[in-house]
C-alpha cells in the first residue's frame, strides 16, 4: 500500500532555538516493497516514522496511506489503532511476564478476535517466522534474535496493510544482527507488503532495502535503489554517510571521449560523464577505495595513473587500510595482503573513469 506524504513539517523549540526535525517533507513510498529512512541520529527520520504511524502531529503537510488521508493541517486525524499499522520498536516492547503466544495474541485479543481464530492466526505467524514450538515459552528465556522474530510476528499477526521498523536490530550483537537481516530481508520479501525501516546502519540500509531515502536536517536528501545511492550518489553529503569516500575539490576541465575531466589536487582526472558541468564549474570528485587499484613501482602509460607514497597502512584481517599520499592528495585505501605494502613504498594509483563521481555539495 502506497504512502503519500506532501510538506510535511515539525518544528521543537529547545533552549529557546527552533529545530526543524521536519522541514517540508515530499515523498512517495512505493507498495510492496522495503523503503528505508536512513539518516545520523537527529536528521528526522524516526519523527516522520512517528508521523506515518500518528504518534507524532506535525505542524504543517499531509499524510496518505493506501489513498486514504490519515493526517492534514486541515483538521484530518486518524487514530493510530484505524492506521491498518504493524509496528516493531527498537526495544522490541516484549511483555517479560507473557509467553511467546500471548506475546503474539495481544493484538488480536484487544480486538475481541474469536479465540479459534486466534490460536489459528498465532500458529500460522509463528510458523513463518520459524518460532513454532515456541508457544509456551516466557519471553525472559528467549535469544535477542528470538524477541526480534516475536516483535515481528506480533505486528504481523493483526495482517497490517504497512509494517514500520524503527532501528529494530540495534540491540543485537554484529554477528546475530547480520543473520536476522537477512532472515528479515526473506521475510519481507515473501510477504510483499508495505515496510518502512529506519535506521542509522548503512550496511543495514544497503542489504535490506529495495529503495533507500538518505535524510538530513529534516530533508530528504536523496532517493535511490542501495546500487544507485552508493555507486552514483549526486550528493557529497549522501556519498560520504553511506560508505568511506575519498572527496576532493575540483574544477571542471571539459568533456573527453565520454568522460569529464576535472583538476583536483590528486591531479587531472577523468569521470563519469556529467554533460551538464561546464569548463570552470567546481564539484566534488568523489572515489572509493575498493576501486583504487595499487601497484608497487611507478605508474605506466595511460590515463587515471598517478604515481604515490604508501603514509600508513593497518592490517583489518581480510585487507590492509591506509593512506596514499598522490599529488597533493591524501587518499584512503585499501590494499589486497599479497601486495606486500610496507610504508614508504613507491606505489601506482589507478582509477577507474566509471568509478570517479562528481557531486552536488
Amino acid at each position: 500500500m502506497e504512502i503519500r506524504i506532501t510538506g510535511l513539517s515539525k518544528h521543537y523549540v529547545s533552549g529557546g532555538k527552533t529545530i526543524k526535525a521536519l522541514d517540508e517533507v515530499d515523498l512517495t513510498i512505493p507498495a510492496r516493497g522495503i523503503f528505508t529512512l536512513l539518516g545520523p541520529s537527529g536528521c528526522g527520520k524516526t519523527t516522520l516514522l512517528r508521523s506515518i504511524v500518528g504518534l507524532e502531529h506535525p505542524d504543517r503537510g499531509e499524510i496518505a496511506i493506501g489513498g486514504e488521508v490519515v493526517w492534514s493541517d486541515q483538521g484530518v486525524y486518524v487514530p493510530t489503532e484505524r492506521r491498518g499499522l504493524g509496528m516493531v520498536f527498537q526495544t522490541y516492547a516484549i511483555w517479560p511476564h507473557m509467553t511467546v503466544f500471548d506475546n503474539v495474541a495481544y493484538p488480536l485479543q484487544t480486538r475481541q478476535v474469536p479465540r479459534a481464530e486466534i490460536r489459528e492466526r498465532v500458529a500460522r505467524t509463528l510458523r513463518f517466522v520459524q518460532l513454532e514450538g515456541f508457544e509456551s515459552r516466557p519471553a525472559t528465556r528467549l535469544s535477542g534474535g528470538q524477541q526480534q522474530r516475536v516483535a515481528l510476528a506480533r505486528a504481523l499477526v493483526a495482517e497490517p496493510k504497512v509494517i514500520l521498523f524503527d532501528e529494530p536490530l540495534s540491540n543485537l550483537d554484529a554477528k546475530l544482527r547480520e543473520e536476522t537481516r537477512k532472515e528479515l530481508r526473506a521475510f519481507l520479501t515473501e510477504l510483499a507488503i508495505t515496510a518502512v525501516y529506519v535506521t542509522h546502519d548503512r550496511i543495514e540500509a544497503l542489504a535490506l532495502s529495495d529503495t533507500i531515502a538518505v535524510m538530513n536536517a529534516g530533508r530528504i536528501i536523496e532517493i535511490g535503489a542501495p546500487e544507485k545511492i552508493y555507486f552514483d550518489a549526486e550528493h557529497r553529503f549522501v556519498a560520504d554517510f553511506i560508505g568511506r569516500a575519498n572527496l576532493l575539490p575540483a574544477t571542471v576541465a571539459g568533456q573527453e571521449d565520454g568522460r569529464t575531466l576535472v583538476d583536483s589536487a590528486l591531479g587531472r582526472v577523468a569521470c563519469k560523464a556529467r554533460p551538464n558541468l561546464k569548463p570552470g564549474d567546481t564539484a566534488t570528485l568523489c572515489f572509493r577505495p575498493e576501486f583504487i587499484r595499487l601497484e608497487k613501482g611507478q605508474p605506466g602509460p595511460g590515463g587515471n595513473r598517478f604515481a604515490g607514497k604508501v603514509e600508513s597502512l593497518v592490517f583489518i584481517g581480510e585487507a590492509f587500510e591506509g593512506e596514499v599520499k598522490a599529488g597533493e592528495a591524501l587518499l584512503f585505501v585499501k590494499a589486497a595482503p599479497d601486495l606486500g605494502l610496507r610504508p614508504g613504498d613507491a606505489v601506482s594509483v589507478a582509477l577507474d573513469p566509471q568509478h570517479c563521481m562528481l557531486l552536488a555539495a
